[in-house]
């Protein structure tokens, strides 16, 4: 899709987000969120919505991408990033360019910042692609957190060893990103980045280093807001029990048989609690995706598009 305007928003708190917005102008308007938390929009997110028209804005969530100040800096202020403040800067942002209504999609992270927003702001939102389905339950960050480790005990270990076999892991390595030492933020990012990879590694397709092939910057950024988020579980509560607030938005959920970092029961119940969604379990797909998910996804697209 071709770039039609971009620039920085004073979201307050001295963050400003980075956004863009891309496709056809006079097209139907929607929002990309993106995952991580953390992890910022690449430029393939442009592609997101390929199978339908869109005007489509992307956004770099507060501390990542290139918004400011970024979460590599020890110095930005983690007390003003939670989802609270991500939803408000998407009102923000959806103020600032004039858009009365969106469709939003949200992808694994971007699910549950996704389906928070829109039981916040309901009358905003045209309708939902939710892909790779994570809710930040404490029952799903358990599992990838612990319980997944029954598949991995090896590299298990030496995760857990790296903060000392903490019995609450992930408040353990928040509190290494919070080290006043590079070396120490660093090498934590570095074990936490090699977990999340050996969760996804015996998925057929997709990047075998989906995590920790970035630059250090951007990967300390990474975990330093991810292990903020998941220690305080997401900052959410129970969005499926409050699954009722999505009520009147029509939904596509699509999610991969063989995800072991995000298990699709998640998803089911989502869609069980939300009768305006459809969901499609994709039977060769993982987290990282395929082709025949990838198609899932420019099927929705075709049938948000006006």
């Amino acid at each position: 899709m071709d770039l039609l305007d971009q620039g920085m928003l004073d979201v307050g708190d001295g963050n400003q987000i980075y956004w863009e917005v891309v496709g056809d102008p006079d097209a139907k308007p929607a929002v990309y969120v993106h995952g991580g938390p953390g992890s910022g929009c690449s430029v393939n997110a442009r592609k997101a919505l390929r199978g339908g028209n869109y005007k489509l804005v992307l956004f770099d969530q507060r501390g990542c991408g290139r918004s400011t100040p970024h979460a590599s800096d020890p110095a930005a202020d983690m007390s003003v990033n939670t989802t609270d403040h991500l939803i408000a800067d998407m009102e923000r942002l959806r103020e600032h360019l004039g858009i009365e209504k969106w469709l939003v999609f949200g992808g694994s992270w971007g699910v549950t910042l996704s389906v928070a927003y829109a039981q916040r702001h309901p009358g905003r939102v045209s309708e939902l692609i939710l892909v790779a389905v994570s809710l930040a339950s404490a029952r799903e960050l358990d599992w990838l957190y612990r319980g997944v480790s029954r598949f991995f005990p090896e590299a298990w270990d030496r995760f857990s060893a790296h903060a000392g076999h903490a019995p609450d892991l992930r408040r353990a390595y928040a509190d290494l990103m919070e080290s006043a030492d590079h070396a120490v933020r660093e090498q934590a990012a570095v074990e936490w980045m090699r977990w999340e990879d050996t969760v996804l590694s015996l998925e057929s397709f997709g990047k075998p280093h989906l995590f920790s092939d970035r630059p250090s910057s951007d990967m300390i950024a990474f975990v330093r807001i991810c292990a903020h988020y998941y220690a305080n579980t997401g900052f959410v509560g129970d969005l499926v029990g409050d699954a009722d607030k999505l009520a009147g938005i029509p939904g596509e959920i699509i999610h991969g048989r063989r995800d072991m970092s995000c298990p699709p029961d998640t998803a089911w119940r989502l869609a069980r609690a939300w009768p305006d969604a459809t969901l499609t379990v994709v039977d060769d797909s993982g987290h990282k995706g395929s082709a025949a998910f990838a198609a899932a996804i420019d099927a929705a697209a075709r049938r948000f598009s006006p």
